[in-house]
């Protein structure tokens, strides 16, 4: 299992999908541990009944069925699955509410979905998950990309209140994939993911919305930060090192 895991950490993520398969193949005694701790990239699905997109995870299937947050429903329809409490799902509404303005500022575009269920600790977990397709042909404003893609997933432990204070353990991950086509460049490929945790005590004067948000939006500047400076700022550095830029070629007799 620990070198199962060591493997997948190493895939590109528009790989994952078909070396987890693989893998469950190969160790089935270990599935439901490679499911639940390998993140894919997300997909998508379409809501019937509001006829708005929700996306995919297994924090909202319940057997070969994933429930909307849109509807509150099973598509494909399943009679049993779980739900999350009255109160719980007025929440869930809120929060999608809220994380679709968040997602439009801060994205442009791209689809969102937030999850919320019970644990077993008398608090409840919040699963807040964004795509964005920034390839030519996605649904974003800005096609540069001939084929690219930004997946996040933010799954916060909250824990039951204590003296108006709730403590939240928040483990965000992002998987980030691009191509580039033209004469200019020619065909480039970068593709990783990065995984983060940070834990806060934090008081609910204001609610457990508001002390998520600013998590999920503290961590979100801190991966694209180490984004930038690992893989587009490592990238360029050893590109350049490589293929130096034709005006530095052009001055290096004249410095001999």
């Amino acid at each position: 299992m620990e070198a199962a895991m060591g493997l997948m950490r190493r895939i590109p993520p528009k790989h994952t999908e078909t070396a987890l398969s693989a893998l469950l193949s190969l160790l089935p005694q270990h599935s439901s541990d490679l499911l639940s701790q390998v993140d894919q990239p997300l997909q998508v699905l379409c809501d019937v009944d509001s006829g708005k997109e929700f996306i995919l995870c297994e924090y909202n299937r319940d057997a070969d069925s994933y429930r909307s947050p849109w509807s509150n429903k099973y598509h494909p329809s399943l009679e049993d699955g779980a739900l999350p409490s009255a109160e719980l799902r007025k929440l869930e509404i809120e929060a999608n509410d809220i994380f679709t303005i968040y997602r439009d500022q801060y994205y442009e575009g791209g689809i969102s979905s937030v999850y919320m269920w019970e644990d077993d600790n008398e608090g409840f977990v919040a699963c807040f998950l964004i795509k964005k397709d920034g390839s030519k042909t996605g649904d974003g404003r800005r096609g540069y990309l001939q084929e690219g893609a930004w997946d996040a997933i933010h799954v916060i432990e909250v824990g039951p209140d204590e003296e108006g204070t709730a403590h939240y353990r928040l483990t965000s991950t992002v998987m980030l994939s691009l191509t580039t086509n033209n004469d200019a460049s020619g065909t480039f490929s970068l593709s990783g993911s990065i995984r983060r945790e940070m834990n806060m005590d934090l008081s609910i004067e204001e609610g457990h919305l508001c002390n998520m948000g600013r998590m999920i939006e503290e961590m979100e500047s801190k991966l694209r930060n180490s984004l930038d400076q690992v893989y587009f700022g490592k990238t360029k550095e050893m590109v350049c090192t490589l293929r130096p830029p034709s005006e530095v070629v052009m001055r290096l007799p004249d410095q001999a």
